[in-house]
């Protein structure tokens, strides 16, 4: 008699255990949401996305700066060394 029910128990066991396993996991989540409560809402700063952090961040770094000043390209280029710039020309004797 127990080789006829351990047959029919193995032979069935998906059918069984699907649905015993989902309401023990909802019932399981739901307690647990009951338990913990809801989560505190983010603070504002949370909230922003990284890029906009960074765009807030650069509009106050140039606040207080006058945009109208403009460095030259030639004093850009001044300021790379000669090294780089002439790496590849021939030595000029």
């Amino acid at each position: 008699m127990w080789s006829v029910l351990w047959t029919a128990v193995r032979t069935h066991a998906p059918y069984v255990t699907f649905p015993v396993a989902f309401v023990v996991g909802a019932v399981g989540y739901h307690l647990e949401w009951f338990l913990r409560g809801r989560p505190p809402p983010p603070p504002e700063e949370e909230e922003k996305s990284i890029s906009e952090r960074r765009e807030d961040r650069k509009l106050q770094e140039i606040a207080g700066k006058d945009l109208t000043k403009v460095v030259s390209l030639k004093e850009k280029l001044e300021f790379a060394p000669r090294a780089v710039l002439n790496r590849n020309r021939p030595e000029k004797s």
